[in-house]
């Protein structure tokens, strides 16, 4: 059984009642709220650990809501959605969710982007003095500033290392293209992702044993990148 507690967020009360028996039989305890509003008094008065939000609500845009939550917390956000277009995805992304979950969507999925967001959970509070990060063979340590693949060293450019230490500081976690050009290259870098291609297609060739099926940085189509953290 699970501790954490979730807040959902949606006005379909067919969508939401599913949502929470999935939960509830899962093991998690929840919370519910039709409106945006509603949800940020919950958030204030309640003890949530992460939040299920709609963004079609009756009140208020469910993108204005992860604007006032991301002012003052960092827990996790997964968007449920019927807005399946990629440059919703990103802006929501950007506005600070953590994941994407298109309806309709299966009770499985859900369950699997839920224990994404739960690994996140834990990790973001002490990702910031981590030093050494790990998935699978592959291997970053900051302090001695070195990368290691099946225990052994491989050289990676200075670009590469900082793209690589981007994902690895967030794991499980979608990372648009728009967010990585500005923390690798600067806010000022502009729009051109051609360079960030370029720099990733490098990245895979060292790190992955098929870079044209990658095992360690998944492209999320139309959006940008997620660091596996399986």
């Amino acid at each position: 059984m699970y501790n954490e507690t979730i807040l959902v967020v949606e006005d379909d009360i067919p969508i939401k009642n599913f949502i929470c028996y999935t939960l509830n039989a899962g093991g998690y305890k929840t919370m519910e709220s039709g409106t945006g509003q509603g949800a940020l008094s919950m958030l204030i008065t309640e003890s949530i650990d992460i939040m299920l939000l709609d963004l079609g609500l009756p009140d208020i845009d469910g993108m204005e809501v992860i604007k006032k939550v991301r002012q003052w917390s960092e827990m996790p956000i997964i968007v449920i959605s019927a807005r399946d277009q990629d440059k919703e995805k990103a802006l929501a992304l950007d506005t600070g969710a953590d994941d994407y979950l298109t309806k309709p969507f299966s009770a499985t999925e859900l369950m699997a982007r839920l224990r994404v967001a739960i690994r996140h959970f834990y990790k973001m509070n002490i990702k910031n003095q981590q030093t050494v990060f790990q998935v699978g063979s592959l291997c970053m340590d900051l302090e001695k500033h070195a990368v290691t693949l099946e225990n052994k060293e491989i050289h990676v450019t200075p670009m590469e290392y900082n793209l690589l230490s981007l994902f690895m500081k967030n794991m499980g976690k979608v990372l648009t293209t728009h967010y990585i050009l500005k923390e690798v290259w600067g806010a000022n870098y502009g729009t051109d992702t051609q360079a960030l291609r370029a720099l990733m297609a490098g990245l895979r060739r060292k790190i992955e044993k098929n870079p044209a099926k990658p095992r360690y940085i998944i492209t999320e189509i139309g959006v940008g990148y997620r660091m596996t953290d399986e």
